[in-house]
């Protein structure tokens, strides 16, 4: 493995936040009864001519700027010929030769914390098309049926320039990508509905080797998980059938999640195959200098922008800035509980929102948007711990209080438990005074020079205290004491 290089490229079809298709005014909506959401246009009836949605334009031009992208003042949409039971009018429109966007790119953080590094990837370009429809294959007593729903549905295919060089780095631009895609609000990105899928192409060459090898697109990725276990499959597939001396032959792959392995579907077709060519029902699409200062207008702030300014106004750490922007709701929740906590205060509020607000979401199944503990009632928490009010093992039993809905404010889960700090030194000195006389064996041992000793008197002193003593306050009393 170690003398093989990973090529990746990935192509992701985004669908987009309309409630019309692309070309017709049939609804978009997600799980209406087969065919009830296909008009004449879908159908491919005799007569019928495509009418663009002004909005998936607007989409496009969104995700051109999110990206540092050029956003083609003229497009032009093409047919693309092939024959499917679900294609009605026996070719797909989408864009070839010249599409809406072209170039741009995404950086992204991959790996975890310290072990975390930065990489760009490029992107080739993004073009507007309209989805198939759906083969059904199950309940037809032996027969397939063919769903409309979809068909006439706008995407987005996004095409990035084979960058990656592992699964790790591939589902990291999936996960920045679909984050975007949902930050400014062109995708909903659910994944198990089919509104975001990716084809990953993978081939391996030698290091060294400037060549691309052959390559083999795995189609119709809806899980980050899959996607990894897809690539490292295939990764592996491929090394193992160039060193037993076959050749790999271009073509479009299957991931199997059951058995975990790719299979193979169809040989790849090349553009050619498709016989592409502008279609002659459309104009080319002309977008004004106008039309994109009214969309950049409208544009939030974006992940990127956001997380250097966490970076340089909070002195938030790069992984720490970009985990807290993988999703716009997480980067909400994380702004409006330092606004409330203050910026002093900005890490622990973010270790707050990364680690534990993040476990227990993950424990319980639920979305930020579900969280018990609000933005308001987590600076609350934070503030208690900056002040002294409490302890940060004090703090994680306030949190539980609050998930649980046993008070609308910190202060008052502190107040009702008599949870509040205690930092009277005359008291916890006190404290360490009768642990050292009842603990002579293990204050024999410290003084002989085993630090263990030491922890272990101050996990005594925390229980005469009931954990509420100030931690530090205790470290220093009984060292004061120890050495006296």
């Amino acid at each position: 493995m170690n003398q093989w290089e990973v090529v990746i490229g990935i192509e992701t079809h985004a669908q987009l936040a309309t409630v019309s298709k692309i070309f017709s005014g049939a609804a978009t909506a997600f799980g209406a009864e087969p065919n009830t959401q296909a008009c004449a246009v879908d159908l491919a009836l005799p007569g019928v001519l495509p009418v663009l949605n002004k909005r998936a334009v607007d989409c496009a031009i969104r995700f051109g700027l999110a990206i540092g992208a050029e956003v083609a003042k003229k497009s032009v949409f093409a047919r693309k010929n092939y024959f499917y039971p679900d294609l009605p009018k026996g070719y797909q429109i989408s864009q070839m030769d010249l599409p809406v966007v072209v170039g741009g790119n995404i950086t992204l953080q991959v790996g975890q914390a310290d072990k975390a590094y930065e990489k760009v990837v490029r992107l080739t370009r993004a073009h507007l098309e309209e989805d198939a429809g759906k083969s059904l294959h199950e309940d037809f007593h032996g027969k397939s049926g063919i769903d409309l729903n979809r068909a006439g549905t706008p995407l987005l295919e996004i095409v990035s320039e084979p960058d990656m060089r592992s699964s790790d780095e591939a589902v990291a631009y999936a996960k920045s990508l679909h984050a975007l895609v949902r930050w400014i609000g062109i995708c909903d990105g659910n994944m198990q509905e089919g509104s975001f899928r990716c084809d990953a192409n993978i081939s391996v060459r030698p290091k060294g080797q400037a060549e691309f090898g052959t390559r083999r697109e795995i189609k119709n990725l809806n899980s980050f998980r899959f996607l990894k276990e897809a690539i490292d499959f295939e990764v592996q597939w491929q090394i193992n059938e160039i060193e037993e001396g076959r050749k790999i032959q271009q073509a479009t792959v299957l991931f199997d999640p059951d058995t975990g392995e790719t299979r193979m579907m169809r040989s790849k077709e090349d553009a050619h195959d498709y016989r592409y060519f502008p279609d002659p029902d459309l104009l080319p699409l002309a977008i004004s200098e106008d039309w994109i200062a009214r969309v950049k207008g409208e544009l939030p702030e974006l992940p990127g922008q956001m997380r250097q300014r966490f970076i340089d106004d909070l002195g938030l750490s790069a992984y720490d800035a970009t985990t807290l922007t993988a999703s716009q709701e997480m980067a909400e929740y994380f702004a409006s509980t330092v606004a409330l906590a203050g910026a002093a205060n900005a890490k622990p509020c973010a270790n707050w929102v990364m680690v534990d607000l993040a476990a227990r979401l993950n424990k319980e199944s639920k979305e930020l948007g579900e969280s018990p503990v609000t933005a308001a009632q987590l600076a609350g928490l934070v503030l208690r711990i900056a002040d002294n009010t409490i302890s940060n093992a004090i703090a994680k039993k306030v949190f539980d209080a609050l998930w649980n809905g046993d008070g609308a404010t910190a202060d008052e889960v502190i107040e009702r438990q008599g949870l509040k700090q205690i930092t009277d030194s005359g008291a916890i000195a006190a404290l360490v005074d009768e642990v050292i006389a009842a603990n002579a064996a293990s204050v024999a041992e410290f003084r002989a020079g085993k630090e263990k000793a030491f922890n272990a008197l101050v996990g005594q002193v925390m229980k005469a205290a009931r954990g509420k003593a100030n931690p530090q306050q205790v470290n220093d009393l009984l060292r004061q004491k120890l050495a006296g």
